[in-house]
């Protein structure tokens, strides 16, 4: 198996800039999330958590890269 390399050096420019894409997508999720009372499905320590988020506290949820240990 081959190691993994960071998807910023791939050399496909839609591939690098994809982990952006999901961390945008991420954000948006979660505002409607508050704005709606939808829960949040986050993964933390490898359980699965419903997190109920409150109208401006969509910023306080955990974001993709602490939850995967990505770069932002």
């Amino acid at each position: 198996m081959t190691p993994s390399q960071p998807i910023e050096t791939a050399t496909n420019a839609d591939l690098r800039g994809s982990w952006l894409a999901l961390q945008r997508a991420a954000l948006r999720a979660r505002q409607i999330a508050a704005q709606t009372g939808t829960a949040v499905v986050v993964m933390r320590n490898g359980v699965l958590e419903h997190v109920y988020p409150q109208a401006g506290q969509a910023s306080s949820l955990p974001d993709a890269a602490s939850v995967h240990g990505k770069p932002t």
